[in-house]
């Protein structure tokens, strides 16, 4: 199949494009941008006019809910979520039923999602068997299965020596490890931000310094182990300090936030909003406005969409109780583009979040157009308003503190390996 994408905005934050240019297509690859080739001969040709012409989004945390959550969502739904949101390439967390520790679960959860021909799929494989934090899982063989990086997910060690004897490990072959920094004692029953908020309505709260606390102790072992070590989903102004002060000291640390924490506060909690009841927690406007300052200096590396879709009836429950998560998969493009639009960033900067630096973070060569290499393309209309709706999405999981609210900037084509995946025509 030759796709021609004609007269959109390329906009590809790798090579540093911004202009009006023509993308050809063929054989599920890009052979040239600006100039058609010599002979080129399209079967189909897409008019971007108006429409903005980007690497197709990289996200570094979407729960699939499958093997073991299939009552919340499954792999079907959720991939059709993925391409809805212009998500290409996506990593899946090891918090499944049963957890990813095992090659067999990997390699069937990759064989279904391929059959799918739709979104890329990479399990982040278990740090630990059964996240139990207590005896390391095999890493070399969860490589060879197709595990890109290991992790705990949230589920907390047993101690700091198991933490450090899983970086060395990893150090030794060269496995990426991602933590979620939260001590689980300051944390113990917390279900919202330790504040005036969770006070108010006499919530247990979950204060900052758990994050600075479990932060410290990732940084002081990754310094001492040398291992690759990724943040996942950083909450705190504190935190991004640290961050930011352990990239000034040389320590090879990388980071992301969820997109909803660019946006919301404690205060979204509201009248005990259940769909507000996320992990990590939201935080002050404070935190808030200080990660949205750690995006712009380059402190967090990407944003990732946190997808975690929930059935209904776990939501219909007291806040304290009700399942934390947020359907996020179709919302990562536009949050992203209010994020920018809000915070004065460049569109160039701005996809690079969530296309070629999170990219990098996974180490897969993704989330950019260049010829000779896949045709994984994003097509959105910049100033598309529309409504987040349960009907508007087709994640199985209808829970987002967005419901009901209108966000600018819509996907009209989703493109993976040079066929068109999603369309919204």
């Amino acid at each position: 199949m030759k796709i021609h994408i004609k007269g959109g905005r390329l906009i590809d934050p790798k090579n540093g494009v911004d202009a009006k240019k023509d993308v050809y297509i063929a054989a599920g690859k890009i052979v040239a941008i600006g100039e058609p080739p010599g002979g080129y001969t399209a079967n189909r040709v897409i008019d971007a006019a108006g429409l903005v012409v980007c690497p197709g989004l990289v996200d570094l945390s979407a729960r699939l809910r499958e093997p073991g959550f299939e009552y919340m969502a499954t792999l079907e739904s959720e991939m059709e979520a993925a391409i809805a949101g212009g998500v290409t390439s996506l990593a899946c967390p090891p918090d499944t039923d049963p957890p990813l520790d095992e090659p067999g679960l990997v390699e069937m959860l990759k064989f279904r999602a391929k059959n799918l021909n739709q979104a890329r799929v990479y399990p982040v494989g278990a740090l630990t068997e059964g996240l139990k934090g207590a005896h390391l899982t095999e890493m070399a063989e969860l490589a060879d299965a197709g595990c890109v990086a290991f992790s705990q997910a949230d589920a907390p060690f047993a101690d700091h020596q198991v933490l450090y004897r899983a970086l060395q490990y990893a150090a030794t072959f060269g496995f990426p490890v991602w933590l979620r920094a939260q001590d689980s004692a300051l944390a113990r029953h917390g279900v919202a931000h330790d504040g005036q908020v969770a006070t108010r309505l006499g919530l247990q709260g979950i204060p900052a310094c758990a994050e600075a606390v479990a932060l410290s102790a990732i940084l002081i072992l990754a310094r001492e182990t040398g291992a690759r070590v990724h943040v996942a989903r950083l909450s705190t102004a504190e935190g991004a300090d640290m961050v930011r002060q352990a990239k000034r000291q040389g320590l090879a640390v990388t980071c992301d936030i969820a997109v909803h924490h660019a946006h919301l506060t404690e205060m979204d909690i509201g009248f005990f909003e259940p769909n507000s009841h996320l992990v990590p927690p939201l935080r002050s406007l404070r935190d808030r406005d200080a990660l949205r300052a750690a995006l712009a200096d380059g402190t967090v590396d990407a944003i990732c969409s946190d997808h975690a879709p929930v059935d209904e009836d776990a939501k219909q429950l007291p806040f304290a109780e009700a399942e934390p998560g947020a359907t996020g998969l179709e919302l990562l493009l536009p949050l992203t583009l209010k994020w920018a639009e809000e915070s004065k960033t460049r569109p160039l900067p701005a996809l690079a979040k969530i296309t070629s630096d999170a990219a990098r973070v996974l180490g897969i060569d993704a989330g950019h157009l260049t010829a000779g290499h896949s045709a994984d393309v994003c097509i959105y209309e910049p100033d598309r308003y529309w409504k987040v709706e349960p009907a508007s999405l087709k994640s199985q999981g209808r829970n987002t503190p967005y419901l009901n609210l209108e966000l600018k900037g819509r996907v009209r084509y989703t493109l993976v390996e040079g066929q068109v995946a999603y369309s919204a025509e």
